[in-house]
């Protein structure tokens, strides 16, 4: 039942950020933003041709075979945990892994690029510039769940 669980939270987490990258190309002009959250919260959009921090802009299509690959890669290890007993955060945390590096790869292989579309306002001008979307946020929040089953996991066989 937990497989079931997880491997559809996965597609729903994916589609959901695919959805509203298409919400955002529609409806949100380049240079355009948007405040919530008190003004905490910017939407915008910005396109990234790279990785994470525009990493590799100008090799577009190695991001894309790259890109692919992780997320099949990606897709082979949640399964094959997802059949395992226990590891329960670690299979959570592969499931938005999972999530994420679909959607980001989707906008890769459909549109060229990924759509970026929420930024942060802090008093640093450095991090006002950097724009995320929903898939790294479950990537990011994924590789830690998996990082705290790791230590605990080796705390645990310790004692």
């Amino acid at each position: 039942m937990l497989i079931l669980l997880l491997m559809s939270l996965t597609l729903i987490l994916a589609l959901v950020d695919i959805v509203i990258k298409f919400y955002v190309e529609g409806n949100v002009a380049r240079g355009e933003t948007h405040e919530i959250l008190d003004g905490k919260v910017e939407i915008r959009k910005v396109y990234n041709k790279g990785f994470a921090l525009n990493l590799m802009e100008n090799h577009a299509e190695d991001v894309r075979v790259i890109s692919a690959f992780t997320a099949v890669i990606l897709t082979i290890y949640q399964c094959l945990t997802l059949l395992r007993k226990k590891h329960t955060a670690k299979k959570i945390g592969l499931s938005l892994m999972t999530a994420g590096a679909w959607s980001n790869t989707f906008d890769r292989w459909v549109r060229k690029y990924v759509i970026d579309y929420i930024g942060f306002k802090t008093k640093s001008e450095k991090l006002n510039q950097l724009t995320f979307n929903l898939g790294d946020f479950f990537i990011g929040a994924g590789g830690v769940l998996m990082l705290l089953s790791l230590l605990f996991q080796k705390s645990g066989k310790k004692k």
